[in-house]
């Protein structure tokens, strides 16, 4: 059974995943998170991006939109393949904002492609039917 706080996190990712948070506000809130939430943040995030079958295809648009540079670290081992996405949400917590950004914007572009593809006509994913303005 998913904790209140799980919930919390993956009605924020995607919010900004979707646009209805700003990729400043998601980084705010990822910032205000301490060890163990950034952890879970992370590893909800990589999990969310499996869900929405991010392809490696999608890689290098998602390097350009977190603004990170190809040879950060979450950059190097997101090129090898997007299998490699589930390590880069156990890198160091001087690496877990770069790896934040990252999958952030990686999942970004795989819901988008899914809700495009297998949910345009209206789904009933409860998380791709989010009201705008909900607390978080």
């Amino acid at each position: 059974m998913r904790q209140p706080e799980e919930d919390n996190v993956l009605l924020m990712i995607n919010r900004v995943a979707q646009g209805l948070r700003s990729t400043e506000q998601g980084l705010e809130w990822f910032a205000g998170l301490e060890g163990e939430q950034r952890q879970v943040a992370l590893y909800a995030l990589w999990f969310c991006c499996d869900q929405a079958r991010a392809e490696d295809a999608d890689v290098p648009e998602a390097v350009r939109r977190s603004g990170l540079r190809p040879t950060h670290t979450p950059a190097v081992m997101l090129a090898r393949g997007v299998r490699n996405a589930g390590r880069i949400a156990f890198l160091p917590a001087d690496e877990q904002v770069k790896s934040y950004r990252l999958l952030s914007a990686l999942f970004a572009i795989a819901d988008e492609r899914r809700r495009g593809r297998w949910c345009a006509d209206g789904c009933s994913h409860h998380w791709h039917n989010l009201p705008e303005q909900q607390g978080l």
